[in-house]
């Protein structure tokens, strides 16, 4: 019995190895011959790939919504506490797509690292996240043409296919399901017009930003900063007035919705089987969306919340909205046809990754292996892009737009986790070629791993995560039942100190020296911090997303239990081989970390 279950463990946590060829890529153990990836987005392509799948609905909708709602003028303090919650994530993301440049983001990472079972479950939430994402932009493009067309499109498509089915859209969306089937077809032609159209998209999507900041930094007026609590006591729910209306809470709650605004600097990482220089590119691309979105939504909650009071926002078109208030309906038109360009260039870069996460998958054998088709001549993940298209279009015709937004998070937040985990995993990975630790003075920190320092690592790591959840999860009780108990606030108290001790304690472990184009600094700190990021915002989620993932979740274990687990390539060469690994800590990463350390240096 007790083999049986150390069995089923082994196959669980079994991981990926890969060897490093002369031209720098990444050659899997089991790799094929078959049609492969062409590397062909350079920097320019990969940052604007991020920007345009990040700069979409939160650039149109998100700043008015949180301004009227939670902020007020201090929605600009929420997009900088937001992007620095982003960040953190964004530097284990940017360390990874320097380690492992392969297709699959966040998937191949954790099964690097951690393991199959898990990275299973990363991939599983990743194709969630860009199937909602795409059906979620695609749908908002569809409302934006439709307030264009003064609603007549909407009431046609009622008339014609309605939809009488709770939690589901009113009516047939056609127009989303085109749209998204056109973006399919493009995907599927070649990554190199899918580049082009999205550089062009991004590139009109960021002059209609620079046209808002500009044009409405002409109407702005100071006194909306500072309005009296006279001025808004007879607005409804419109808090105390100033620049801090809803005080520092707000400010927070803000900053959990304005996290999502930032989703999506991921599909660089995703696409980093067809990076040029990826250990370079993917990481610099990263920081330079971070940046470039960051100054966007800044630049443009500041001047809305200038042009108008934070009370009289638009929640659903605030730009347009706000245009119009000031008296210039023709720039509230260059916004609208601007709004679309830019929500197109969101679909595109949501969908970018979509196929690539099912295609490293069935590769793998993890998913059907028919779906890690290479097209011989558009060198592209034909079958899998075709099929998450299709199903996302389908998604986006009959699904209410609400009901897509509230799923988007979940998947994405434990897929940041997950790849936190996996950097702090990676960091303390021991060499089998060294048993013992080498006392040469040196300080802990400055010495290689050992086996025995990486177990430890290891149960400091659990303990970690274990205290972070039991954290996040008394505070999220606090805040919502606002009753401060005693025993509870001894909890959260307790459970701080001992997740900082266990940072603590990691911190004095030896860790890996080897160097590759870029790397997290002050680790274990900025994993931990992401890591208690996560799982807070995941908490701050509403228990009807948490059952709709618990099915989501459910159809993917039963996927992996009578697929997955029998066809995974790494089954199959075990039972080939008729061997297993080796039951002492061995690292699949050695040899690819010391190739990268080499070509670092040689660098």
């Amino acid at each position: 019995m007790f083999e049986r279950i150390n069995s089923i463990s082994r196959r669980l946590s079994r991981r990926k190895t890969y060897t490093e060829n002369e031209d720098g890529d990444l050659l899997e153990s089991h790799s094929g011959t078959g049609p492969k990836l062409l590397r062909i987005l350079g920097l320019f392509d990969l940052t604007f790939l991020g920007i345009g799948s990040t700069l979409g609905v939160g650039i149109y909708v998100l700043a008015g919504s949180v301004a009227k709602d939670l902020a007020g003028p201090a929605v600009c303090l929420s997009f900088l506490v937001a992007a620095i919650a982003s960040g953190i994530a964004a530097l284990c993301y940017a360390e990874f797509g320097a380690r492992v440049p392969k297709a699959g983001s966040a998937y191949v990472y954790s099964y690097v690292t951690v393991g199959e079972f898990i990275a299973f479950v990363i991939g599983w939430n990743l194709i969630l996240e860009y199937l909602i994402g795409s059906a979620s932009v695609a749908r908002a493009l569809s409302l934006n043409v439709d307030a264009m067309a003064n609603h007549s499109m909407s009431m046609l498509f009622t008339t014609a296919t309605p939809i009488h089915i709770p939690h589901m859209s009113p009516y047939a969306d056609w127009l989303s399901l085109s749209v998204t089937l056109l973006m399919t077809i493009i995907l599927a032609i070649g990554v190199r017009s899918t580049a082009l159209f999205t550089n062009t998209f991004t590139i009109l999507n960021l002059s209609v930003v620079m046209f808002v900041i500009t044009a409405g930094a002409a109407y702005a007026k100071s006194e909306n900063w500072i309005l009296s609590t006279n001025e808004t006591v007879s607005i409804k729910a419109a808090g105390i007035g100033g620049f801090l209306p809803y005080g520092i809470s707000g400010v927070m709650a803000g900053a959990a919705k304005c996290f999502f605004g930032f989703v999506g600097f991921d599909s660089i990482a995703a696409a980093g089987e067809e990076a040029k220089n990826p250990k370079r590119n993917i990481p610099l691309s990263i920081v330079l969306t971070l940046i470039v979105v960051l100054a966007a939504y800044v630049g443009v909650s500041i001047v809305l919340t200038l042009m108008i009071p934070y009370y009289a926002q638009d929640k659903d078109t605030p730009l347009v909205h706000a245009f119009q208030q000031v008296g210039h309906s023709w720039a509230a038109w260059i916004v609208t046809v601007g709004s679309a360009f830019g929500l197109t260039a969101s679909l595109l870069g949501a969908m970018i990754p979509m196929p690539r996460v099912v295609y490293a998958m069935a590769k793998d054998g993890l998913l059907l292996r028919c779906l890690a088709a290479v097209h011989p001549k558009f060198k592209t993940p034909f079958t899998a892009t075709v099929l998450t298209g299709s199903v996302a279009a389908i998604f986006a015709m009959v699904t209410e737009l609400d009901s897509l937004v509230e799923m988007m998070s979940i998947g994405t937040l434990l897929a940041y986790t997950l790849v936190a985990v996996s950097i702090l995993i990676l960091r303390y990975e021991g060499n089998p070629a060294k048993r013992s630790i080498d006392l040469d003075g040196s300080l802990p920190w400055q010495r290689e791993p050992t086996q025995a320092s990486s177990r430890q690592s290891k149960f400091a790591i659990t303990i970690l995560c274990l205290l972070t959840v039991v954290f996040c999860l008394i505070l999220a009780s606090i805040e919502q039942s606002q009753v401060y108990h005693a025993g509870l606030i001894i909890l959260l108290v307790s459970s701080a100190i001992s997740m900082l001790g266990s940072v603590l304690f990691l911190s004095f472990l030896p860790r890996s020296i080897s160097t590759v184009y870029f790397m997290v600094p002050l680790v274990p700190l900025i994993p931990a911090i992401s890591i208690w990021i996560n799982v807070y915002l995941m908490f701050q989620l509403s228990l009807a997303t948490w059952l709709r993932f618990v099915v989501w979740m459910a159809v993917g274990l039963l996927i992996y239990g009578g697929y997955g687990m029998g066809h995974s390539t790494l089954e199959r060469e075990a039972a080939a081989f008729s061997t297993f690994m080796p039951e002492e800590d061995t690292s699949p990463l050695v040899n690819l970390l010391a190739s990268n350390e080499e070509s670092y240096q040689n660098e």
